[in-house]
């Protein structure tokens, strides 16, 4: 099957890393991916080029061109599927798409629409998608998200959760040096992300548990105010910024728990990767994180608002060695059997085949 994955851009995040991963899944599977990026190739768009994918940055500057660019893309290439990753992608390129005669055209939302809403821009989805055949939800609460601000046929919209590849745990001398209790968060360093609840959490936590650590992984637009943050705290020692990590393998190996502080989120590709080792989550009661934790029994869910309950599960996790043990044998279990990489890739390949041009050319 030719499937031809459409995204903003090929930098660090949560969707281009799930994209380049299915990318290779579905290549192992027999099939032939190829991705196509609106903006920049990036660094996970060079790695993939590395490794003989075809990668296409800079398709078009704005929408009129793109959508004839992408027009003559897909009449040429003649993929069976398009697989277009958030609203830009869906807005440049659905359209092209179904003009070009596509069997299967799939939009997935990686995200929840948050206030403040782009009105203009979810007008733009609304109308893109209806030259789709499915609209994807990453979970219960992005699937809901969607059908309640939008005027998409509710038919077409579906659940598929998001899956990972599992982290390989490395041994102890290839961790990174650990002292005391950690924990570890990994994403994009933006206000979305409210890390400022975090390190106030932390900082009223370490002052019964000396012995904390919080390794931030990642990087963004707020991480030197966060910095800065963590010195007016007065944690600054106990809280380490490790940047951008595409590697994230050895940092998860040496945490002893996960945590995410975020007010919207839909569902973390690091929260999937952190089961995938076992390691218990504290998450803020928003979205698809929270959704999964509370589903799978991994950990706990706290207020959006509220440091001092974050606080509390930091400490409780830190000292309760059961409870500790019982969220990483849940997260283990959720993880192998909902959330791997393999689990999301045959459940998009349901959808891809099941649309009646892709059936119709199935059987011709």
């Amino acid at each position: 099957m030719k499937i031809a994955h459409v995204v903003d851009s090929l930098e660090v995040g949560g969707a281009e890393m799930l994209v380049s991963q299915m990318c290779r899944l579905q290549r192992d599977d027999g099939h032939s991916p190829r991705i196509y990026a609106i903006a920049t190739l990036g660094v996970l768009g060079e790695q993939l080029q590395k490794e003989d994918y075809w990668v296409q940055p800079e398709v078009g500057h704005h929408l009129l061109d793109s959508s004839r660019s992408f027009f003559r893309i897909f009449k040429e290439s003649k993929p069976d599927v398009v697989h277009l990753h958030n609203p830009t992608p869906t807005i440049y390129a659905a359209i092209a798409a179904r003009m070009a005669g596509v069997p299967s055209i799939v939009s997935t939302r990686h995200s929840l629409v948050a206030p403040p809403r782009k009105v203009i821009t979810e007008l733009k989805y609304a109308i893109a998608a209806r030259s789709c055949d499915w609209i994807v939800g990453i979970c219960d609460a992005t699937a809901m998200n969607l059908r309640s601000i939008h005027t998409v046929p509710a038919r077409k919209i579906v659940r598929v959760y998001n899956g990972a590849a599992a982290v390989t745990r490395v041994r102890n001398e290839q961790s990174s040096p650990q002292s005391g209790f950690t924990l570890i968060y990994v994403g994009r360093l933006e206000p979305v992300k409210n890390h400022s609840l975090l390190l106030h959490a932390f900082q009223l936590a370490s002052k019964s548990m000396p012995g904390l650590r919080l390794w931030m992984v990642g990087d963004g637009s707020q991480r030197q105010v966060l910095e800065s943050l963590a010195k007016e705290l007065e944690i600054a020692t106990q809280v380490t910024f490790w940047g951008q990590q595409l590697n994230v393998a050895p940092f998860f190996s040496a945490a002893d728990a996960f945590i995410m502080s975020s007010k919207s989120e839909g569902l973390p590709m690091s929260l999937l990767q952190a089961f995938s080792l076992g390691l218990p989550a504290i998450v803020t009661d928003v979205g698809g994180m929270a959704e999964v934790v509370r589903l799978g029994k991994t950990g706990v869910t706290v207020s959006v608002t509220d440091p001092a309950e974050m606080a509390k599960a930091i400490v409780r996790f830190a000292e309760s060695q059961a409870a500790l043990q019982q969220f990483s044998k849940n997260a283990e279990e959720a993880f192998r059997t909902r959330f791997t990489l393999q689990t999301m890739a045959d459940a998009y390949m349901e959808l891809y085949r099941n649309t009646a041009r892709a059936m119709k050319a199935a059987t011709s």
